[in-house]
């Protein structure tokens, strides 16, 4: 990011914080897009990403005057989504891990390279567990170790290591069956 774009954020995070509507409008509108992805991919749904969205940017602004630096603003509301994301699926019950879910499997060959669309990738993030969707963002998407995901979660390390293998080799199949 250049130096001025970071200037000029900093400047609406800190008007922001003192309760400028026109600021909390503005920094909406430079980050709705990427937060609305990690809601999305989270959720599995549209709608419910949508839902999230909303409560985690109003949870967001009516906490932002607590986040002390301006520069970690970026990582601050990617945190606050995600946990908004985690609560609505606990909420929902769409978190059923199961002992099926920790049990690693084998893979057996290398995987072919193809190329998909990401739609079809979104589909098929959509139609496994949520377990694994949840791992599988966490770690892929969103950058986080399997240590760290497991403190998120509140699962093993080795649990997330195993829904991370069985999340790669349901997409796999479900886009090998699609193609």
């Amino acid at each position: 990011m250049e130096s001025g774009q970071q200037s000029i954020h900093k400047y609406l995070i800190k008007r922001s914080q003192s309760g400028d509507r026109t600021a909390q409008n503005e920094l909406y509108k430079l980050y709705v897009n990427a937060m609305y992805n990690i809601c999305r991919r989270m959720m599995g749904n549209e709608e419910d990403a949508k839902d999230v969205l909303q409560e985690s940017f109003i949870h967001a602004f009516s906490k932002l005057s607590t986040l002390k630096d301006a520069g970690m603003f970026t990582a601050w509301l990617k945190r606050v989504v995600v946990n908004h994301c985690l609560n609505a699926l606990k909420k929902r019950k769409k978190m059923d891990l199961s002992i099926e879910d920790y049990l690693p499997e084998v893979e057996t060959a290398e995987p072919e390279m193809h190329s998909f669309k990401v739609k079809q990738v979104l589909q098929a993030l959509d139609n496994i567990s949520a377990g694994c969707r949840m791992v599988l963002n966490l770690y892929v998407f969103e950058g986080y170790d399997h240590g760290e995901i497991s403190q998120i979660l509140n699962i093993s390390e080795s649990a997330s290591k195993a829904q991370y293998s069985k999340a790669k080799s349901k997409i796999r199949e479900i886009l090998q069956v699609n193609n």
